[in-house]
């Protein structure tokens, strides 16, 4: 059996955390599905950056819709869609066979609105309609001003990615808007059926601290702090809250861990897709972390519900003066800020694109 295979077997959904044209043309996505039992995909603006930005894959489509007219963020969105509705067709029959469980894509809101909480709601309104396909995620980050965001997102019934989550508190604060936008659609006598997941971002603690403790804590940061966030979501899936809930039909918001490919090269390159395996989760992970998994990765166990040795493990960082909770926000802050950054600079090569390609346009 394929270690890929063996991950999916334990109850954890493989995503790839990446999309470009040539994937899909090329049938690698389609293989990847048939091969590594991949059954969801994601995006964000960095992703499309480099598939858009840095090839000329998408040259041809650019001019096209240049000479129409369409420019600037509506072409770039409408681009994206075109890809994303394709992986969401290729994984559409893992969306029906799981109930809508699994077999998503997911498109991202403009990490312009990080801070724009009506924006970021008309923008997922938006995006979801214009998508089209049942199996779509629009992605909000889990700042506090996206909280709300998320809650609205969910009452009005489109499904929701919370993206760029660090630690428990802020892992909890998505769960707890999920819930709420859940618990109002039930009130309203809607369907309580939306779906959801969570995206905790693990290896960017350690390249946060890796200058910063001594050599035995390098590269155990993240895992710890996804393990405490794994205690804090199987607690959530046993509360009285959630029973209610599942009763009424809806979904569980599932845990999803990001930024599993290792940062570090000194370290293993299946380091965290390892550490991480556990039921009821997704992990999504670059293609080359998921080609080396597939290679000579390793499932010597799962998380535990209990989080494990995760408390004493931060407690070890505390006493060398990282302060968790400002550095969690830190992250934050600065996962927003880099993804505006590739944002700003994908509408640059669009428009740089659209001029060159389409000059009289």
């Amino acid at each position: 059996m394929r270690n890929t295979r063996k991950l999916h077997a334990l109850g954890q959904s493989l995503w790839l955390d990446s999309i470009t044209r040539e994937i899909l043309d090329r049938g690698t996505l389609a293989r990847y599905i048939d091969h590594y039992s991949i059954t969801g995909l994601t995006s964000n603006p960095t992703i499309f950056d480099e598939a858009i930005g840095k090839t000329t894959a998408y040259d041809a489509e650019i001019e096209t819709k240049a000479k129409t007219g369409n420019r600037g963020e509506a072409l770039f969105v409408e681009l994206a869609l075109e890809d994303l509705r394709r992986a969401a067709d290729l994984l559409r029959p893992t969306f029906e066979s799981t109930d809508g469980v699994d077999g998503w894509v997911s498109m991202e809101v403009s990490p312009l609105l990080a801070n724009d909480t009506r924006a970021s709601i008309e923008a997922a309104t938006r995006i979801h309609g214009q998508a089209d396909r049942p199996n779509l995620y629009v992605k909000i980050p889990g700042t506090p001003e996206g909280i709300p965001a998320i809650e609205e997102s969910i009452f009005g019934g489109v499904p929701i990615n919370v993206t760029l989550l660090f630690s428990r508190d802020q892992y909890v604060a998505a769960a707890h808007a999920y819930l709420r936008g859940i618990e109002r659609r039930i009130a309203a006598g809607r369907d309580p059926r939306v779906s959801s997941v969570a995206s905790l971002f693990v290896s960017r603690w350690d390249k946060a601290v890796s200058e910063k403790v001594p050599a035995e804590l390098r590269n155990r940061l993240g895992i710890a702090i996804a393990r405490q966030t794994y205690r804090a979501y199987r607690e959530m899936l046993v509360s009285s809250r959630w029973e209610k809930l599942a009763h009424a039909g809806a979904h569980a918001q599932r845990l999803l861990w990001a930024s599993t490919g290792t940062k570090d090269p000194n370290a293993s390159d299946t380091l965290y897709v390892e550490a991480l395996a556990a039921p009821d989760t997704i992990n999504t992970m670059p293609e080359k972390t998921l080609l080396a998994f597939a290679e000579h990765g390793r499932i010597d166990g799962m998380l535990t519900d209990d989080g494990g040795d995760s408390e004493a493990e931060i407690q070890r960082f505390q006493s060398k003066g990282i302060d968790i909770e400002a550095l969690a926000v830190q992250l934050q802050r600065d996962g927003a800020k880099q993804f505006a950054q590739s944002w700003n600079e994908l509408m640059q090569r669009i428009a740089e694109k659209g001029h060159a390609l389409a000059p009289t346009a």
